[in-house]
């Protein structure tokens, strides 16, 4: 079942704004699927729980990976960056795919589970470092870009009167959802039960993937929540005041519209420089304390901290970004996330603790914000009918920012952590700089954008 063909008896109309948008009124959320919308938060929050861990515990089974396995510790940072490589590659291909009604959001999900359980097997079995890249670095990437996508987008296209706090929630699942496996893996697992362990882990989280993504169903293109008004300011004050601060797209753009209007690339740009930071902080966050002279437990704590703020922070600054408008958060952020990386290489040459954990978290809240704001931004400003396929341009830049693991490796090896940790906090505020020229496309600049203009001569049609 797609998006353009969705049986249902309840009446709707459709109605044009003054920028030529159309919204198709009528059917509330339990018409469509029979449970309230909020099951399209909950449901997509559980699902990013699920592949959480993959990329911010993995981390943590490093060294026991390296002793198991006896594979080079180069070899294991080149294994996340490649599960990053393929779960951005991943992104635009399978949001065509939905849209085009090929890849039915539950079939993504059963798919991205599939993933998940190949990935922790092969971390468990594969007699070679070769295995690994294809098991984990491959299917496992693909399988968790294509649960990552769908679960982001399927909550803007439920609530696109005020998705920045839904958007962030469910973003926010794909960080702390790993807390507890940092602590298993840093802890627990060692070279004489890791088999155990792996394999558990991924059929427990394949599991929660695959149980949480079969509730899941996409709304009628162009769904517009029956209780808001889009051609006025809507009552509730909530809907009110996140519609003038972020409103939404002139129409509903198309890849190649939204390409041409310069912001994809733009926002490719900041997004590859700030994700890599973050994933340059994962993969060496626990080195660097150690280097510092911190207990293994106390950094394995550094990073569940930051992994549990860098969740929390997601669903914040979404919220914050429904208030005060997603281009002014996210300079905050690129702003945030920069100066951390100072803050941690300061605190770890002291040698304090406190300031070490404190920076951190800081890190963490910056390293998660950003994504929650580029996916909330590509709907806001292209459309929620294409968001699958255009956040799926925007979100490819983790193709290069998945190098801050592997090149990260290169880069320390080269000029030390403190060389590194300095070069990536100047790349944060870079990434700040270029946001500065993000503005939404078909609108004129201004100060504030301004709320949603009524159309005085709407175009309307019922249907029975």
């Amino acid at each position: 079942m797609t998006t353009t063909d969705l049986p249902t008896s309840v009446p709707y109309r459709e109605v044009t704004d003054a920028n030529g948008r159309v919204y198709r009124l009528g059917e509330t959320d339990i018409d469509i699927m029979g449970r309230k919308r909020k099951w399209m938060v909950i449901l997509p929050w559980v699902g990013m729980m699920g592949i959480s861990s993959a990329e911010y515990a993995f981390a943590s089974a490093e060294d026991t990976l390296h002793q198991a396995h006896l594979w080079s510790e180069g070899s294991i940072f080149w294994l996340l960056t490649t599960w990053v490589f393929f779960q951005a590659a991943v992104a635009f291909p399978a949001g065509r795919l939905r849209e085009t009604g090929k890849l039915p959001a539950r079939w993504a999900m059963m798919l991205g589970a599939l993933g998940t359980l190949c990935g922790y097997l092969s971390l468990a079995y594969a007699p070679s470092v070769t295995l690994a890249f294809i098991g984990f670095g491959m299917f496992s990437g693909m399988g968790a870009g294509m649960v990552y996508a769908t679960c982001v987008n399927m909550v803007g296209k439920w609530y696109p009167e005020r998705k920045g706090g839904k958007t962030g929630f469910v973003n926010g699942g794909f960080a702390y959802g790993s807390v507890p496996f940092v602590f298993l893996f840093t802890n627990v697992m060692d070279i004489s039960n890791f088999k155990v362990v792996l394999v558990t882990v991924g059929v427990f989280l394949a599991g929660v993937v695959a149980v949480a993504g079969s509730f899941f169903k996409d709304p009628p293109k162009n769904w517009w929540p029956a209780e808001i008004d889009p051609l006025n300011p809507p009552e509730d004050r909530r809907a009110r005041r996140s519609l003038e601060k972020n409103p939404p797209a002139v129409h509903q753009y198309s890849p190649v519209e939204a390409w041409k209007t310069g912001r994809v690339a733009l926002m490719w740009f900041c997004l590859a420089c700030t994700s890599g930071v973050n994933i340059f902080g994962i993969s060496f966050q626990i080195d660097i304390g150690k280097e510092a002279g911190f207990a293994g437990g106390i950094v394995a704590t550094a990073m569940s901290l930051k992994a549990i703020v860098n969740g929390t922070g997601r669903g914040v600054i979404g919220w914050l970004s429904d208030l005060y408008g997603r281009k002014r958060c996210l300079l905050y952020v690129c702003v945030i996330l920069g100066a951390a990386q100072f803050g941690i290489l300061w605190s770890a040459e002291a040698e304090n603790l406190p300031l070490f954990l404190i920076f951190s978290a800081i890190s963490g809240f910056g390293g998660g914000a950003i994504f929650p704001m580029f996916a909330a931004m590509t709907a806001d400003y292209f459309g929620e009918n294409n968001n699958a396929t255009n956040y799926g341009m925007v979100y490819s830049s983790k193709l290069v920012s998945g190098l801050g693991a592997g090149m990260g490796f290169v880069v320390v090896d080269a000029w030390g952590l403190d060389g590194a940790f300095i070069l990536a906090g100047c790349i944060s505020f870079f990434a700040g700089f270029v946001a500065l020229f993000l503005t939404p496309p078909g609108r004129p600049r201004t100060r504030s954008s301004g709320g949603i203009k009524p159309n005085p001569q709407p175009i309307s049609r019922e249907m029975d």
